[in-house]
Order: structure tokens, then C-alpha cells, then sequence
């Protein structure tokens, strides 16, 4: 199954929430991401058909393998952008905001390229 940005972006807010709170709730997605209860659970949905997610008896929201390759790497790609757009004099909102749409469609190529390029001038 190919994930659209969407579901990116859930695998994402799921990471981080379990990577500072442990255990991540359904309502926990919804309050960081700012939607509604039947889109979270939609989502959550088409993820745990998708092999990225499951639930767990008590409500919680575990990564699988997969999903949390995806996590990771989404992740991976908005930290290093936002700190290279930062790097280059953009404000933070911005940077953020601009790396969250990018993260999505920058090739695996360019984004290497990109994160080499910024770890070398960091190195200076």
C-alpha cells in the first residue's frame, strides 16, 4: 500500500508522541494535528489495514515495522530540513512549515544529497 501524505503525516504524530509520551491514544493524534475524532479514527483505520499501525485492547496506537520505518524516515526528513532552512536565515515557522510540505515529496537522492551538504557546513 502507498501512503499518501496524510498518512505520513499520522505515522509521523504518532512517532513523536510515543517517542515523548509512551503510550499514544487515537484522541492524542487528534489534539496534536488538530482533528476531529471520525478523521483520526478513519485514518487509523486505513493505516492498521495497511500494516503500519495496531491497536491495542486498551486504545493504544503501536507502529509496526513498517510504519515505523515510515515514521522515522518523514521525521528524519522534516528535522534535517527545517534545520537547514534555518540554517540559511529562514525564521522557524516558516522552516517548519516548508519542511512539512517538502518531507513528502523530495526524492530519497536529493534529500541525501541535502542532508550531506548541511552535515558538512554544521561540521565547519
Amino acid at each position: 500500500m502507498q501512503l499518501k501524505e496524510s498518512g505520513e503525516m499520522y505515522l509521523e504524530t504518532i512517532y513523536v508522541l510515543s517517542q515523548r509520551k509512551g503510550f499514544v491514544r487515537s484522541i492524542d493524534v487528534g489534539e496534536k494535528m488538530g482533528y476531529s475524532k471520525p478523521s483520526v479514527s478513519r485514518a487509523v483505520g486505513i493505516l492498521r489495514d495497511g500494516g503500519y499501525l495496531t491497536v491495542g485492547h486498551d486504545g493504544g496506537l503501536q507502529l509496526t515495522e513498517a510504519g515505523l520505518e515510515v515514521a522515522q524516515r518523514t521525521y528524519e526528513r522534516h528535522t534535517v530540513l527545517s534545520a537547514f532552512f534555518m540554517s540559511l536565515g529562514v525564521d522557524e515557522t516558516t522552516a517548519t512549515n516548508d519542511a512539512c510540505k517538502i518531507e513528502h515529496v523530495i526524492s530519497s537522492k536529493t534529500f541525501a544529497a541535502v542532508k550531506k551538504y548541511f552535515n558538512e557546513e554544521m561540521q565547519k
